[in-house]
């Protein structure tokens, strides 16, 4: 019994301890719980305060880009507008010169001096340019037919007006295509003549007569000025005159020497190798013993003769290479 009541009250007490462990692990988590709450709430409000500040950023730049937009346009607006203004002056100035050189008048003289400067002018523009320069001369020359207050006798004035303009044209376009063919056949001869020219001038050199003429510069002629014949063989076959020669003829016999040698070597007679402590080199266990008269007296004459012609050659070789130096 008494050890039922013991075992009560320590459980009693554990639930007890348990209970406040709970309690104060549910306090805590409260706490945090406000904390994570608080943060939440701040970062949402630094979302929105950042948000509207991209706004107001991306807001002024646009404005900014349409203000340099516009700027931009209305300076190219000026631009256009003061260039579209000199080139009707320039225009006018054309029209009023060809008109005096129609006429007749000293102005034809002044235009062929200043004709030059203008081609100059003309060269240096870009297409674009040309083309606004084009749309405006054709908007200056092209004037607008005010047909509705002609009557007939009008229309028909203005009909054989036209008429008489496109004629002009048509033979002022004819006589230029003639004079592009009769420069250009001009041209093709002034070539064939420098052609000619540059022939007998590249004969007179004594290069090739088309050495001149073709589009690079002739090919360097190496050789010396005391040489009365022209050496017209190509860079490859000059260059290949000093390869080889005389250290191929020597590497050539050489290699002859060589292999007589060496068949004379092969031919040589098969020489018994000396004793080493009382036995024969490479002898086998089942070899009978040699002689010792035929080891020692039978190989002393043969081996002095080799050695007496090893020298002879050796010395030979020597001669030799010293007359091929």
């Amino acid at each position: 019994m008494a050890d039922a009541a013991e075992d009560a009250k320590q459980k009693e007490a554990l639930n007890g301890q348990l209970k406040e462990y709970i309690a104060e692990w549910r306090k805590t988590r409260e706490k945090e719980e406000e904390e994570l709450k608080k943060l939440k709430e701040k970062q949402a409000k630094r979302k929105e305060i950042r948000a509207e500040q991209e706004k107001k950023l991306n807001q002024s730049k646009k404005e900014e880009e349409e203000k340099q937009r516009k700027e931009e346009n209305e300076r190219k607006a000026k631009e256009a507008e003061e260039k579209k203004k000199r080139l009707e002056e320039a225009e006018a100035k054309r029209q009023e010169m060809l008109e005096a050189q129609k006429a007749g008048g000293d102005g034809g003289k002044k235009s062929a001096a200043g004709a030059p400067q203008d081609a100059r002018r003309e060269m240096t523009k870009t297409k674009e340019q040309l083309e606004e320069e084009k749309k405006i001369a054709l908007s200056i020359r092209i004037k607008p037919l005010e047909v509705e207050a002609m009557d007939s006798d009008e229309l028909k004035a203005k009909a054989n007006e036209i008429f008489n303009i496109i004629v002009q044209l048509e033979t002022d376009k004819y006589d230029y295509e003639q004079r592009k063919l009769t420069q250009e056949l001009d041209l093709k001869e002034l070539k064939e003549r420098q052609k000619a020219q540059l022939r007998q001038k590249a004969l007179k050199k004594g290069l090739d007569p088309e050495a001149l003429v073709g589009k690079y510069p002739p090919m360097i002629r190496m050789y010396s000025k005391y040489e009365r014949r022209t050496d017209t063989r190509t860079y490859d076959d000059r260059k290949k005159l000093y390869e080889g020669g005389w250290e191929v003829i020597r590497a050539e016999s050489l290699d002859a020497i060589w292999k007589e040698k060496y068949e004379e070597w092969s031919k040589r007679p098969s020489k018994k190798l000396p004793k080493w402590f009382g036995e024969r080199p490479g002898k086998k266990a089942g070899d009978a013993e040699t002689p010792e008269g035929e080891e020692e007296g039978g190989d002393e004459a043969p081996a002095a003769e080799e050695e007496e012609d090893y020298e002879e050659e050796e010395e030979e070789e020597e001669e030799e290479e010293e007359e091929e130096e």
